[in-house]
Parts: structure tokens; C-alpha cells; sequence
């Protein structure tokens, strides 16, 4: 029975919701009311004789008006921010090795040949194999 009354006691006692409110607004809670106004104005003419002559009187008439408040933004938790920061994280390193993966596969596949060097390696191998043919003679 004493439990009872002790869990009643905790209960009467505990945060309210303006405690939480004051809290999450402590925290960053920004509370944005936007309201949309719609006033819906009727005119209606309504014939009316003055001396011999008819007259129309206008009166101006509102119908309703809706106002809507809408969204609240809540601040996002610790684990909220670390998880899409690390999503962004690892989002980044994986287009850099996308990009580096099709680089090298780019570098590879469009290799072309320097007729340039291979025209200065064959003109130098020319020149030591005749230098080297008239060594040979020379002495043999």
C-alpha cells in the first residue's frame, strides 16, 4: 500500500510540460508561427428609392476568417547530428574514390605512345651501336 502512495506522491510531483517546454526552448527550440489570414468580403447591392430615383447601396460584407499556425522546429539531439555527419562524411569519401577510381581507369585506358621519346631512344641506340661497330673494327 505504501507503494502505491509513494508512486501517487512521484506522479503529482514530476515535470510538467511547461518545465520541458522551457527546456527545449533553453536548447534551441525556435517556435515559428506563421499565420495565413483569409477574410473572404462579400459586396451586396441592394436597390433603394430615394425621391423618384432608385439607388444602389453597397455593403461591404466579411465572411470568414481562417488563421492556421503552422510548423515548430524541434533542435535535432546529439546522435542526430553525429549520424548525418557522418553520413556526410562518409558520402564525400566515397565520390573522392569514385573520382580517383576513374581517374586511374582514365590514365590507363587512354595511354598514348610519345612517338617523341621513341624517336630520341632510337636515334641514341643508332649512335652507340655505330659508335660501338667502329670500336669493334678498329681493334679487331
Amino acid at each position: 500500500m505504501k507503494a502505491i502512495y509513494i508512486i501517487c506522491v512521484l506522479t503529482l510531483f514530476s515535470c510538467s510540460a511547461k518545465y520541458h517546454y522551457n527546456k527545449a526552448l533553453k536548447k534551441g527550440l525556435e517556435v515559428v508561427k506563421t499565420s495565413d489570414t483569409i477574410r473572404i468580403s462579400t459586396i451586396d447591392s441592394v436597390p433603394v428609392i430615394k425621391h423618384d430615383t432608385i439607388v444602389y447601396e453597397h455593403f461591404y460584407t466579411q465572411k470568414d476568417t481562417i488563421i492556421m499556425y503552422k510548423n515548430i522546429i524541434v533542435p535535432k539531439t546529439r546522435l542526430e547530428t553525429r549520424i548525418e555527419y557522418k553520413l556526410k562524411r562518409d558520402t564525400i569519401r566515397m565520390i573522392t574514390r569514385v573520382e580517383v577510381q576513374k581517374a586511374k581507369a582514365d590514365g590507363k585506358k587512354n595511354k598514348k605512345p610519345n612517338y617523341w621519346l621513341m624517336l630520341i631512344f632510337v636515334c641514341v641506340f643508332g649512335a652507340v651501336v655505330f659508335i660501338a661497330s667502329k670500336l669493334v673494327n678498329k681493334y679487331l
